[in-house]
C-alpha cells in the first residue's frame, strides 16, 4: 500500500512538471502576438505625409523581426523562470527525499528521488546548452530598445534631429543599430555541441 502512494506520487510529480512546462512550449510553437503599440505612424501628426508612408512601410518590414524577438523572448523568459522554480523545489525535496527512501521498503520511493534529480538536472542541461540567460537578455532588450526609440521619435523627433529627413535618418540608423546587437548576441549565445557534452558529463 505504502509503494501505492509514492507511484502516485509520481504520477503527480510528472503530470505538474509536464503542465507548467506547457506556456513555454507554447511559446516555441505558437505565434506570440505583438503588444498593441498606441497611434501608429500613419496616424501621426508629427511628420509629414511623405515621411509617414517611409515610417510605415519600414515598420511593416520590421513585423516579422518584432514578431520573432517576441516569440524568443517570451520562450526564453518562460523556460528561465521553468528552471528557476524548480530548481528551488529539487533544492529542498531532494535531500529530504534522500533521507526518506532509505527508511522504506517502497522501491517507487527511490524512483521519485530519480525522477526529480532527473528532471531537474535535464531541465538545467537545456538551460545552460541553450543559453537562456544571455538569449533571454538579448531578446529582451532588442525588443524593449526598439519601442523606447520608436517612442522617443513619436514623441520627441527633435532628439533625431532638427529636420524631418535628419529624423528619420537618424531613426533608421539606431534601428539597425539595435538589429545588428540582436543579430550578434544571438550569434554569440548559439549553443555549441562540445560544451553541451562538458555541461552533461561535469552533471554526471
Amino acid at each position: 500500500m505504502d509503494n501505492c502512494y509514492w507511484l502516485l506520487s509520481i504520477y503527480c510529480y510528472t503530470a505538474f512538471a509536464i503542465l507548467t512546462l506547457l506556456p513555454s512550449l507554447d511559446a516555441l510553437f505558437w505565434k506570440v502576438p505583438l503588444n498593441p503599440g498606441g497611434i501608429s505612424f500613419d496616424k501621426t501628426s508629427a511628420f509629414s505625409t511623405e515621411a509617414r508612408t517611409r515610417l510605415s512601410e519600414h515598420y511593416s518590414r520590421l513585423e516579422g523581426t518584432l514578431g520573432f524577438w517576441k516569440k524568443r523572448a517570451t520562450f526564453f523568459t518562460r523556460f528561465h523562470y521553468y528552471c528557476f522554480i524548480w530548481t528551488i523545489f529539487s533544492a529542498w525535496a531532494v535531500p529530504l527525499l534522500s533521507a526518506i527512501a532509505p527508511q522504506t521498503n517502497a522501491p517507487a520511493s527511490k524512483w521519485l528521488l530519480v525522477v526529480v534529480s532527473s528532471h531537474v538536472a535535464l531541465a538545467l542541461s537545456f538551460h545552460r546548452g541553450l543559453k537562456i540567460s544571455e538569449n533571454m537578455k538579448a531578446f529582451r532588450h532588442g525588443e524593449s530598445d526598439f519601442y523606447d526609440l520608436y517612442r522617443r521619435l513619436m514623441d520627441r523627433p527633435t532628439a533625431f534631429g532638427v529636420s524631418e529627413s535628419e529624423q528619420l535618418d537618424k531613426y533608421f540608423s539606431e534601428v539597425e543599430n539595435i538589429r545588428k546587437f540582436v543579430r550578434s548576441a544571438e550569434t554569440e549565445s548559439i549553443p555549441d555541441i562540445e560544451a553541451v557534452k562538458q555541461i552533461s558529463t561535469a552533471e554526471k
